[in-house]
């Protein structure tokens, strides 16, 4: 690892090693926060160890090795990402950051051109157990934002609004895969059997609309 590397930001998905902690095994950075510390920031870590299970660390006194590259390919896929990439958070750069961007795309896995049709499908249904009411909106902000707390940067109102928004996305993805799944006559019917109902209101709703 190039010395330079140690002070990157760290993403989710990166492997790391402890490096007073080697019976850890191997970790992987499952969630990011963004932090500071009077004038100085930093980052809380959630790392999945082999061999330890989940740990909390802060970046600056982690002591640990990355595995793999920490450089970025393409936008950043949620809010913590973002932030990360900017130093001060992107209450300090948010005409770059856009997070209403992070908080309104969709998960790349659902249109991976190199995942199959039946997976892709899979991926994009499983975004229906998420519904804009109670602990399910907290629930889905914390996915899409990969924040622990989402309330600290956005009020309930502003969450409802960003869900709105990606919900009509999921929705319009649902509705091209059941398109392309005319290449593959049943498929469809299929995978919908044990679809949540909000999965089925929503194409009831497109294909009223058509």
């Amino acid at each position: 690892m190039d010395a330079s590397d140690r002070d990157l930001p760290y993403r989710t998905g990166e492997e790391v090693r402890h490096r007073k902690r080697p019976e850890w095994g191997v970790g992987r950075v499952e969630r990011v926060e963004m932090v500071r510390h009077g004038d100085r920031s930093d980052q809380r870590l959630w790392i999945r160890f082999a061999n330890a299970g989940m740990k909390v660390l802060l970046a600056s006194v982690g002591e640990l090795d990355r595995l793999s590259s920490p450089e970025v390919v393409g936008e950043a896929q949620t809010l913590a990402d973002r932030e990360a990439r900017h130093e001060g958070g992107w209450l300090g750069q948010i005409a770059r950051a856009k997070p209403e961007d992070a908080m309104t795309s969709l998960p790349p896995e659902v249109s991976d051109p190199f995942l199959t049709l039946r997976k892709r499908l899979e991926l994009t249904i499983g975004l229906y157990r998420f519904q804009p009411i109670g602990g399910r909106l907290l629930d889905w902000a914390v996915a899409q934002s990969g924040l622990t707390d989402p309330l600290s940067r956005f009020n309930r109102h502003e969450l409802e609004q960003f869900f709105e928004r990606w919900a009509h996305r999921r929705d319009q993805h649902l509705a091209r895969l059941a398109t392309e799944c005319r290449q593959e006559p049943g498929l469809f019917d299929l995978m919908m059997r044990t679809a949540p109902p909000a999965a089925h209101r929503a194409m009831r709703k497109l294909h009223v609309g058509r």
